[in-house]
């Protein structure tokens, strides 16, 4: 029985030790102050105007925010933004996952640089339509291009609406351009409609394409190719080189048959190893001749033109639609006709109808 008094349970629990004083009231109480203390636009405002990065970033979490005091913040940010603007050269960046986009966009991002350019990327990352989620990986796969002090990496998802998606991003632009980027690289999620979405917000429309895939003549057949401004095709190395060559003939061949662009420039296709680094100076070479022939031609300035009217009816689309599913009487008839297109009582049609006259 003494031993039993004497023993000491397991299950005790002991008086933890308390954190010194100035730990619990004064740090914490000015931790605390600085999370709960946001930026002003003016603030934002001229901090971009500076070229800092961290106001800048701060300015596009507002841009996608869906928040609508955010939103009023940013547009009034993108507005005092938009007399610096303008002021680069917009290059969309296409192909199918695997052709080595990342790679690529470091190598490019990396000469241009080293050339003393300010270069912003900004990757479209898909994002689930199960979970809506996205990974946001390009930082991860650009380890030396986001070490730069003169590249700027942001990745954005997609979400579920194209529109939305371009709306931020051109916004986005807008804010980069302001902060002195004077190269914007626009690297696409490669899938669908989304280069159609991007080629209407760039200068110059880069495709990249893999040797020995099978596809030289079915990319012939797509649409996109009539987008591209440039075919390069990558991973030209090593046992790749010969094919490459092969494919760059192919794909030449075939460029010759479409008309002439409105720009007066006759798309060309190169070759390049991303990874070892060649043929990246070519790629710019071209780009830069089309910029300066499309500048004296008064074409550079027509396509923004018209990219801006362009982008002005799909802004309008966008938020009518927002609007129209946002109304609390078409929630609730919308449910009711999901029920009895559900039970085969009406069809899709005759219930956009309904909706659409309330």
């Amino acid at each position: 029985m003494a031993n039993k008094k004497n023993h000491k349970s397991a299950l005790k629990e002991n008086k933890g030790v308390s954190q010194p004083e100035i730990t619990n009231n004064n740090s914490i109480s000015k931790l605390k102050g600085k999370r709960e203390t946001q930026p002003s636009a003016n603030d934002l405002i001229n901090g971009i105007l500076k070229g800092d990065i961290t106001a800048l970033s701060r300015a596009i979490t507002l841009v996608e925010s869906k928040n609508t005091k955010h939103l009023e913040k940013a547009n009034t940010i993108i507005n005092a933004c938009l007399s610096k603007a303008n002021q680069s050269i917009r290059i969309g960046i296409t192909g199918v996952p695997g052709v080595g986009k990342s790679t690529f966009i470091e190598a490019f991002g990396k000469h241009l640089t080293g050339l003393g350019k300010k270069v912003a990327v900004l990757a479209i990352d898909p994002s689930s339509t199960i979970t809506k989620g996205s990974i946001l990986g390009d930082k991860t796969r650009m380890e030396d291009l986001v070490k730069d002090k003169n590249a700027f990496i942001r990745p954005s998802a997609s979400g579920d609406s194209l529109g939305g998606v371009a709306r931020k991003t051109r916004e986005t632009i807008i804010l980069c351009e302001a902060a002195g980027f004077d190269t914007i690289i626009i690297e696409t999620v490669g899938v669908g409609q989304s280069e159609v979405a991007v080629h209407s917000m760039v200068d110059f429309f880069l495709l990249l394409k893999l040797a020995g895939a099978g596809d030289e003549l079915q990319g012939i057949k797509r649409g996109i190719i009539e987008m591209a401004d440039a075919i390069v095709i990558n991973k030209a190395d090593g046992d790749n080189i010969k094919p490459a060559k092969l494919a760059q003939v192919e794909f030449n061949r075939a460029l010759h048959f479409y008309p002439l662009k409105n720009s007066e420039w006759q798309p060309k296709v190169s070759i390049c190893s991303a990874l070892q680094n060649e043929g990246i100076t070519d790629v710019w070479k071209m780009i830069c001749d089309y910029e300066t022939l499309t500048k004296q031609n008064n074409h550079f300035d027509l396509k923004r033109n018209e990219q801006n009217k362009f982008w002005l009816i799909q802004t309008i689309e966008e938020q009518l639609k927002s609007d129209f599913f946002k109304r609390s009487e078409i929630k609730k008839e919308l449910k009711n006709q999901l029920k009895l297109i559900e039970k085969n009582k009406t069809t899709p049609f005759i219930a956009a109808e309904i909706l659409l006259k309330l």
